[in-house]
């Protein structure tokens, strides 16, 4: 299984970014994909998930600003990220698996390398 994430950069406060996150060889017929984020010395953070429904969850501080999505013909998760602000500012990292519980990162077996966001 591979996942490889694009899309991230520098951006001014009230701006919008849009990650990629391209899965391969992840098969499984029911499963989460998700984006966390990660600052120096702070636990890696939940920020969006989808199922196989096309159900999806976020965590307060990005609702409304943030939409996830995952097109199953490209195999590959979006996170659009508009009206981003300094404390958007982190390390982000899509995660894929056969998850109970889409929020927390130990339920995740695959990861992306990560990609660098910041604000100011």
């Amino acid at each position: 299984v591979q996942l490889v994430e694009s899309g991230g950069g520098s951006v001014q406060a009230g701006g919008s970014l849009r990650l990629s996150c391209a899965v391969s060889g992840f098969t499984a017929s029911t499963y989460s994909m998700a984006w966390f984020r990660q600052t120096p010395g702070r636990d890696r953070e939940g920020v969006a998930s989808i199922d196989e429904t096309g159900g999806t969850d976020y965590t307060a501080s990005v609702a409304g600003r943030f939409t996830i999505s995952f097109d199953n013909t490209k195999r590959t998760t979006y996170l659009q990220m508009d009206n981003l602000q300094p404390e958007d500012t982190a390390m982000y990292y899509c995660a894929a698996g056969s998850v109970i519980l889409p929020g927390v990162p130990t339920e995740y077996r695959h990861w992306g390398q990560g990609t660098q966001v910041t604000v100011s």
